[in-house]
């Protein structure tokens, strides 16, 4: 397993990250999943407060409390529960951020969290109360480093201009190149670390049949879906291309995966053992389609 420092912290991160908010905390075999993966070597490990209302956080705290020096663990806050789990409502003041990483620290039965995420982000939000909370997280030893999850480029300039983010989770894939377009330069020369969700563009590069996906027709994502396979040679195939595509930009530190069964872990796992796409091959995958770009919240 390949790993990398993720920005300039000293957060040493595989290359191939596991996105938990798949895991069903009600399957047996989801503690074994996630120790399985750990033993493969899949360091860094991605939850939220947000998934299944705190029992995903509660799994790995199950899964690692004996393990805890092994792991980069990640969760995000912003996103509350209404009180009649009716859904979900944006808080991203102070006040919660400092409230919820007690809990979070509760159900993950730890003393600190690796990273700690702001979960989304508007230019409406009170930016500089969020990053004071925490920055007071870190200087009280809560959290070790802090970052956001966006999409949005006007926001990840306001936190990249005002905090000390060490990343920024942000949706990359074939089908979605819209970072490719400022925002992976900002973040490289910041050194601040991407860590790229979305790699399979919901399963379309892959397996899944072709329909509409952000600016594209489902003829254009068929278009792209066959290119991969064609390059790749089979599906199994097209799934680690897919990731090398992503893994191939500088800016990205890791792909987090998202990862459910012990079938997909091990296809993950796979990639590892493949080798880097051809320089001709990436310019035939970059040249399917013009990459798309952000429309909204320039």
């Amino acid at each position: 397993m390949e790993y990398c420092f993720l920005g300039k912290s000293d957060l040493h991160v595989s290359r191939l990250g596991f996105g938990c908010m798949s895991l069903d905390p009600k399957d047996p075999q989801g503690v074994n999943i996630l120790h399985k993966a750990l033993d493969a070597g899949l360091n860094y490990f991605d939850t939220a407060d947000l998934y299944n209302k705190g029992q995903n956080e509660m799994m790995l705290g199950l899964a690692f409390r004996d393990k805890r020096k092994e792991l980069i663990l990640a969760t995000k806050v912003g996103n509350q529960w209404r009180n009649d789990g009716s859904g979900w409502d944006w808080n991203p003041s102070k006040k919660y951020i400092l409230s919820s990483v007690d809990q979070s620290l509760e159900r993950l039965q730890t003393d600190y969290i690796d990273l700690y995420q702001l979960h989304g982000g508007t230019m409406e939000d009170p930016i500089d109360d969020v990053i004071e909370a925490f920055e007071w997280l870190k200087s009280a030893g809560k959290i070790r480093y802090y970052g956001i999850s966006s999409i949005r480029p006007n926001v990840i300039r306001e936190y990249v201009k005002r905090s000390s983010i060490t990343s920024v989770m942000m949706q990359y894939s074939l089908l979605d190149r819209r970072p490719e377009e400022e925002m992976f330069s900002l973040l490289k020369d910041n050194r601040i670390g991407v860590l790229a969700r979305g790699t399979l563009a919901k399963g379309l590069l892959i397996s899944k049949p072709a329909e509409h996906y952000l600016n594209y027709s489902a003829e254009q994502v068929a278009k792209v879906a066959a290119t991969v396979k064609s390059v790749s040679g089979n599906k199994s195939d097209a799934f680690e291309t897919s990731v090398h595509f992503v893994l191939k930009n500088p800016a990205v530190s890791s792909a987090v995966i998202g990862i459910r069964t012990e079938a997909q872990l091990k296809e993950a796992l796979a990639i590892r053992e493949a080798g880097l796409l051809r320089e001709d091959q990436l310019e035939t995958l970059r040249n399917i389609l013009p990459a798309n770009k952000y429309i909204d919240h320039r």
